[in-house]
């Protein structure tokens, strides 16, 4: 196909880490992307620590497609709409658009809040052995990385109460590993205060690493009788990457080559 008829490239953006399963995880999230979506070409690149790093993936593009111009749309792997989203990610991509003839780059939307990511964390939760009869006594923390950031905080309590409102838990509190309180054990221990006869702990982060250790850590501190998995390559969150990517693809890119930050939102 001749470059110009190709669809974008979905460049996957995640922050990288010294642990080897964030990588591992991310990259087969990537499979599951591609094997929902034959044909279309998805990379991945990373912030820190990992290689390829976001820029090395945008060099080697735009040479594979010289002299042709490339599309190109990054998916930040991110849950919330904090600092890597606001200002690290269009930062690293502006440098490569300005740097690279014929790179055309947009930044799509953070992949959360969404009903895809709340059906992954039940899902999550049912792996971990609760049954769907436990929701009424069940006491949910939902446990995040956390951000210094009050909007990124804010849409947690957000997700919170809208899961508990349409699940039926007894109770859905936010938690952080980072930066916001409560952590993961305060949570635990709140809703075992407040009458929830089982208190289940359902990670909000994508992948393994320091941070979501300190939430398993957190949970096995404050008692927790369920510790679900991190969302990892769950089939709903690779449905939402491509929802995110189609949204970012809807108006044509810029033939002047600008950056574009979407933020549109599936449901």
């Amino acid at each position: 196909m001749h470059p110009s008829h190709r669809p974008p490239v979905l460049l996957v953006v995640a922050h990288g880490s010294r642990d080897p399963r964030h990588a591992a995880t991310v990259r087969a999230l990537a499979r599951r992307v591609r094997a929902l979506r034959p044909g279309l070409r998805v990379e991945t690149g990373f912030l820190d620590f990992v290689a390829p790093s976001v820029p090395e993936v945008l060099d080697r593009l735009a040479r594979e497609c010289a002299p042709h111009a490339v599309e190109v749309v990054a998916q930040p792997l991110l849950l919330t709409r904090a600092f890597h989203a606001k200002t690290d990610i269009p930062a690293v991509l502006r440098e490569a658009s300005e740097r690279l003839p014929g790179l055309r780059v947009r930044q799509a939307g953070v992949l959360g809040p969404s009903r895809l990511l709340l059906g992954a964390l039940e899902r999550r939760l049912y792996e971990a052995g609760l049954a769907h009869a436990d929701r009424s006594a069940t006491g949910v923390v939902l446990a995040s990385a956390g951000s210094s950031d009050p909007e990124a905080a804010a849409v947690i309590a957000g997700i919170a109460r809208e899961w508990e409102r349409r699940a039926g838990w007894f109770a859905v509190r936010p938690a952080f590993a980072s930066a916001s309180s409560p952590r993961t054990e305060d949570a635990v221990r709140a809703l075992r205060a407040e009458g929830a006869r089982r208190v289940a702990v359902a990670p909000y982060v994508i992948a393994p690493g320091r941070l979501p250790d300190r939430i398993v850590a957190g949970a096995a501190e404050g008692g927790a009788d369920v510790l679900a998995e991190v969302l990892g390559a769950a089939p709903e969150l690779a449905k939402l990457l491509l929802a995110r990517y189609d949204e970012a693809c809807g108006p044509a890119l810029s033939p002047a080559l600008a950056l574009h930050t979407l933020h549109g939102r599936a449901s």
